[in-house]
């Protein structure tokens, strides 16, 4: 069988034959028990991705990833108050700089600890701001700033986190299922994720993984109805949600989650998506590509590169998907700089032999 186009963006990805089928289903009202019944089951899963059932809770919620990152912000952090109240930002990409206007929006005070997008966090300074000002609640950061690929320190902000006695809240959109995530050594309160990314379900479906004791303190009304966290929580016990649910995005997440599972979890898909980029990135550096970050520093499953000299992004990509495969230009000042490769996804090796021998034609 002829294969797809295969999506090489940081998601939506390309999907399994059984995932795509899931979504053939039978049409469900989401206010049925079986709806019920499926929705327990999905939050069951995601909050054992990482073995976290007991302490924490899924919530899933119709949107983006975007969403569930508003979501989380909107629901813990609290406004300015007499103690508390002040939400640092440790920032180093687009991501991490949407969350602090995405506080902002939302009348949040905003300490924002903004490093240059090819820079590590800056951990040195959030821990001096932490030890100097007891006003500040939470600590926001991007797990994987899938702006130029750079898996964060985020062990590094989590022991500062926990030294300071401070929570931590994590967009994981582009890591969750697919990199290492501590709950406890990270003093995690709370991180958000989408279906369609290291999980390989389809776009529509997002969820927040929430620390139950950070979601049982109800010190603030959160500035948004859909987008309030504890408006789903309780419904959602019972497997039903307040607002509709995108009921065929969740039989393919259940489907997804299935199979993320018997493919031996997140660190059997790590070591997939490293194993491939590791060709990727060999090949790319013979032919004179160079990586933007080395690969200590990147995330198994998205390497951002310099455009080779001479070709733009434009071309590139056009040659790249005249071949059968969709890469990702870069953001802001990087946009005409590097190209983006992810690795999520039903991609399979003889994809990647395929992707390599274009880049040949195209630059040999």
């Amino acid at each position: 069988m002829d294969r797809p186009t295969i999506l090489l963006n940081p998601g939506p990805v390309t999907l399994t034959e059984r995932v795509r089928r899931a979504l053939l289903r039978e049409d469900l009202c989401h206010r049925e028990p079986e709806f019920a019944k499926l929705t327990l089951d999905i939050k069951r899963r995601l909050a054992g991705v990482y073995g976290v059932e007991s302490e924490c809770e899924a919530i899933v919620l119709t949107g983006s990833g975007t969403c569930a990152v508003e979501a989380m912000l909107a629901t813990l952090v609290p406004p300015l108050g007499d103690k508390a109240g002040r939400c640092m930002v440790v920032a180093n990409g687009v991501y991490g700089e949407r969350m602090a206007a995405m506080l902002e929006a939302h009348g949040r005070a905003v300490v924002l600890v903004r490093s240059d997008w090819l820079a590590a966090i800056d951990t040195g300074e959030a821990e001096r701001l932490l030890a100097s000002d007891a006003r500040i609640s939470h600590v926001v950061c991007v797990h994987n700033e899938t702006t130029t690929g750079r898996l964060n320190d985020i062990a590094a902000l989590g022991r500062v986190c926990r030294q300071h006695d401070r929570p931590l809240l994590l967009d994981c959109v582009s890591s969750f299922g697919g990199e290492a995530i501590d709950f406890v050594g990270w003093n995690l309160d709370a991180l958000a994720a989408t279906a369609n990314k290291c999980l390989h379900g389809v776009p529509g479906m997002a969820f927040c993984v929430v620390n139950k004791r950070a979601l049982a303190l109800k010190r603030h009304k959160a500035p948004s109805v859909y987008l309030d966290l504890r408006r789903y929580s309780e419904p959602q016990r019972d497997g039903f949600s307040p607002f509709t649910q995108s009921v065929h995005a969740c039989f393919a997440l259940q489907e997804a989650l299935i199979e993320l599972e018997e493919q031996g979890g997140w660190q059997a898909r790590n070591r997939r998506y490293r194993a491939l980029t590791a060709r990727i990135r060999a090949h790319l550096e013979s032919l004179g590509i160079e990586a933007l970050l080395p690969p200590d520093r990147s995330s198994s499953m998205l390497t951002a590169y310099r455009l080779p000299r001479g070709m733009d992004y434009e071309r590139l990509h056009d040659a790249l998907k005249e071949a059968g495969f969709v890469i990702y230009a870069g953001q802001g000042d990087l946009s005409k700089a590097i190209f983006r490769i992810a690795t999520m996804g039903d991609v399979r090796d003889e994809d990647v032999g395929r992707l390599l021998e274009a880049f040949d034609r195209l630059l040999r």
